[in-house]
């Protein structure tokens, strides 16, 4: 099977959703192609993010699968929460960097995760009592609550939801996925005043 991809990036994703719409995983290209040959695709949704040809027929005709960025799959609904696993990755990401202390945006290397409740005082490592810190806010406070270290918390620390979570998972979110995803943000989370 030849490949001929309309993107330049190989490593673009297709993001899959269940029948009602739901995001439920990132897929390769190739994880992609086998779902869409199996004629497992209910229904797609954006641009051609690659042409796939294939052998040739006894006609002489060449085979071609065309991937959109997005495709809906049969399967199970789940309806319940979804609350993510939290990581440094995703929780650096949901703030865009940025020190919800100091307000500056540093790379990754330098920043931290703050318990805005220190568990020591009985906080909880979760979404809504974590934020980013740079290194050096994250000293300052150490083992206190901001007011009593006199620091002031720029945003309030949300849960993503699932369509924020498959934002945050994937660095190269296309235009078309964006607009997808960013129609179901939370309005009243960060990440709804992104823009594409």
């Amino acid at each position: 099977m030849r490949i001929n991809n309309t993107r330049t990036d190989m490593n673009v994703k297709v993001l899959r959703l269940n029948k009602a719409g739901t995001p439920t995983a990132w897929l390769s290209w190739q994880e992609a192609v086998t779902l869409l040959s199996r004629d497992q695709i209910l229904w797609s949704l954006g641009e051609v993010v690659y042409r796939v040809r294939g052998g040739y027929d006894r006609r002489g005709r060449r085979s071609v699968l065309d991937l959109p960025s997005i495709i809906a799959c049969d399967g199970k609904v789940n309806h319940g929460l979804f609350t993510p696993a939290l990581s440094n990755s995703l929780l650096f990401a949901r703030d865009q960097q940025i020190c919800l202390y100091c307000g500056v945006q540093h790379s990754v290397r330098d920043l931290s995760r703050d318990h805005v409740v220190p568990t020591s005082r009985g906080g909880k490592d979760c979404w809504t009592n974590c934020v980013t810190a740079c290194r050096r806010c994250n000293n300052r406070k150490g083992d206190l609550t901001p007011e009593r270290a006199g620091m002031e918390l720029l945003a309030i620390p949300f849960a993503p939801n699932r369509h924020e979570y498959f934002y945050l998972a994937n660095r190269d979110v296309l235009a078309d996925q964006m607009d997808f995803l960013k129609a179901r943000f939370s309005v009243n989370g960060g990440l709804s005043k992104l823009r594409s």
